[in-house]
């Protein structure tokens, strides 16, 4: 199974794609979308393109997003929620299922610490990912993405797979 992870931003959108075999996980590729433009449609248009070519390139099983939450600046996180609808809209468009992780359990799952610093993910990840060149944090976060929805992903197959089994 090949998983993406997205981690949304408007100025750099990061991401990461990862190969799971089993428990076996393997590093495939990762790097950073920088929007273009002063006009906040054409950036997003940027995103946009640029996240559908690297999905068409890497072609994932599924994607994974991180969740935002509101902070002081209202602005900001409208816009940040622009951006994530980018990140979610895209891999949607090729028909792949996208999960959404809260911060801190993508942290909890990748570090062991739900309040990890970037320092530290990008740390989990190397160790992880032995090996893996990385793009920068945005990347490295996208990489994390990916590791906790192949953790997670995994049980709900599995989870959803005995339900089916019990119901038949």
């Amino acid at each position: 199974m090949r998983v993406m992870g997205i981690d949304p931003g408007l100025r750099n959108m990061g991401w990461g794609v990862i190969e799971v075999h089993g428990s076996r996980v393997t590093h495939v590729a990762n790097g950073i979308c920088r929007s273009d433009g002063d006009d906040l449609a054409l950036r997003l248009l940027s995103l946009h393109v640029q996240l559908s070519e690297v999905i068409m390139a890497h072609k994932p099983d599924s994607a994974a997003v991180e969740q935002t939450f509101v902070n002081k600046d209202g602005a900001g996180t409208l816009k940040l929620g622009q951006a994530r609808g980018i990140a979610m809209l895209v891999p949607a468009q090729a028909g792949l299922t996208v999960g959404e992780y809260a911060p801190n359990k993508i942290k909890k799952t990748v570090v062991g610490v739900g309040h990890a610093d970037k320092r530290q993910i990008d740390h989990m990840v190397r160790l992880q990912l032995p090996g893996a060149e990385i793009a920068g944090p945005d990347a490295a976060d996208a990489l994390a993405i990916a590791l906790c929805h192949a953790w997670h992903g995994r049980a709900q197959t599995g989870l959803s797979a005995a339900i089916q089994r019990a119901s038949a």
